[in-house]
């Protein structure tokens, strides 16, 4: 069986204490395709001297073509995908499984529970996998969401077109997204209805693409309605310990996301919310959590508030994913224990640490203030260059920037694009200095892309990651 010659590494630089604790068995690493975040986290995996495998959702026909014989799974079939994984552990004893993103989640806690390796449970990855589902289970929870319905997209989408919408028992503005996309993919805000018909036709058009498609998922024959919310939005970076709530940072978003399109660019951390603002704001998470049946792993959640004086109002749950924060940006995160405060871990690292089954609860943030900058897309087309990186570099506070786009590369907008040119990086002793940075580095790049022949662009729409 493949399965059973899977690769695993052991690097130098061990690390006593949690080799002690995992003896010689293995961490395996869940993605959907083995990209910038994967070898992220394998570093930090490495630097802690662990082996590692790879268990990926790339084409089962194909013999090894990334050369890391990593082992074939199906997420969209999670119970069998984590059969593969039991059988494998028959002679590859395992430590600990990481699911990176959202897609793997499902196949990771059913593994994680049969193997009894400490995980999110199965309904709680299940749920949070599916925007209707995490919707529904908070909703009965008496937690405060946006009113929602899901509507199915129906053939008629796949001649570009869409039976009329049907009545949604709350008022306009809307906004209109897939069940299982990420990162404000297919994400529009309608305005009227015939702004809600565009979006809910061009959604629809986006979940029938081929790189949709292929991934067979039930949740992809849905468009999710909810009404619009209004304010401040913030994501939280969190982690459940056995059952125990660890909010490891709130970042703001200081750019208006009030639409059309979402496209999230800087986050930046600590919050500049009031403190009052801040505690009721993680009690909702955990209220949240708890209903969701979060038990062992990463948390990226989204909320949207209003301020009134030092108390946040309208305080809605927007998203609870049971993955980390996605792309590049973990590196934005640095963390410290007390007791050793010269060492300065990654959030890769703790979370390795977590999926071992290793306590991080003495971990906090490192004190000074930090941040990223997502690269917007400038236009659709063909990426060629950018220019002006070392005058960004040279920005007071700026700490890295990596163009994550590859030349020849097509980059596709919001809401049909999945993915930024890059990010930009920053530190310094105040948030407000972050995020200056950041917007003056963003300003000093310029990223050349010059437009695809429509035969071209089209072909992208259906083939980009």
């Amino acid at each position: 069986m493949l399965a059973s010659g899977l690769l695993f590494t052991l690097l130098p630089g061990m690390s006593r204490n949690i080799l002690e604790t995992v003896g010689s068995s293995t961490l395996l690493i869940l993605a959907s395709k083995l990209g910038y975040q994967t070898r992220a986290f394998a570093e930090a995996a490495g630097e802690l001297g662990l082996r590692m495998a790879y268990g990926t959702d790339r084409c089962h026909i194909l013999e090894d073509p990334w050369g890391d014989q990593a082992l074939p799974l199906h997420f969209e079939n999670p119970e069998e995908s984590a059969r593969q994984i039991v059988e494998f552990a028959r002679t590859t004893p395992l430590g600990g499984v990481l699911a990176l993103g959202d897609r793997p989640t499902p196949t990771a806690a059913r593994a994680c529970a049969a193997l009894g390796l400490p995980f999110h449970s199965v309904a709680a990855a299940d749920a949070c996998r599916d925007k209707y589902r995490s919707r529904t289970v908070l909703h009965e929870a008496g937690l405060r969401i946006p009113p929602f319905v899901r509507v199915p997209i129906g053939k008629e989408v796949e001649t570009r077109r869409a039976a009329p919408l049907p009545s949604v028992p709350f008022p306009l503005p809307w906004v209109l997204k897939p069940l299982s996309l990420s990162g404000s993919r297919g994400v529009i805000r309608a305005n009227t209805l015939e702004e809600a018909q565009t979006a809910f036709e061009r959604i629809g058009a986006l979940l029938r693409s081929p790189d949709i498609r292929v991934l067979r998922e039930a949740s992809s024959e849905f468009i999710q309605i909810e009404q619009y919310v209004p304010g401040i939005e913030i994501a939280l970076e969190a982690l459940v310990e056995r059952g125990q709530l660890k909010l490891l940072a709130i970042f703001d978003k200081p750019s208006p996301l009030t639409g059309p399109y979402f496209e999230e660019t800087i986050y930046v951390t600590p919050s500049r919310l009031p403190l009052r603002a801040q505690q009721e704001i993680e009690q909702k998470l955990s209220k949240a959590v708890a209903a969701l049946g979060l038990e062992h792993g990463p948390i990226h959640a989204e909320m949207r508030l209003e301020l009134e004086g030092e108390t946040a109002r309208n305080l809605s749950i927007m998203e609870v994913a049971a993955r980390c924060i996605g792309g590049l940006c973990a590196r934005s995160l640095r963390f410290f224990d007390p007791r050793m405060p010269g060492e300065l871990i990654s959030l890769e690292s703790l979370l390795v640490r977590l999926a071992l089954g290793q306590s991080t609860r003495h971990f906090v943030r490192e004190q000074q203030a930090s941040g990223v900058m997502m690269i917007p897309v400038p236009a659709g087309g063909i990426y060629e260059d950018v220019a002006g990186i070392e005058r960004a570099l040279g920005v007071e506070h700026i700490e890295s920037i990596e163009i994550t786009a590859k030349l020849g590369q097509r980059i596709i907008p919001l809401p049909e694009g999945s993915s930024y040119p890059g990010f930009i990086f920053a530190r310094a002793a105040e948030p407000q200095q972050v995020e200056g940075a950041l917007r003056e580095a963003h300003q000093r790049l310029e990223l050349k892309v010059v437009p695809a022949l429509p035969v071209l662009l089209a072909h992208a729409l259906t083939t980009e990651p």
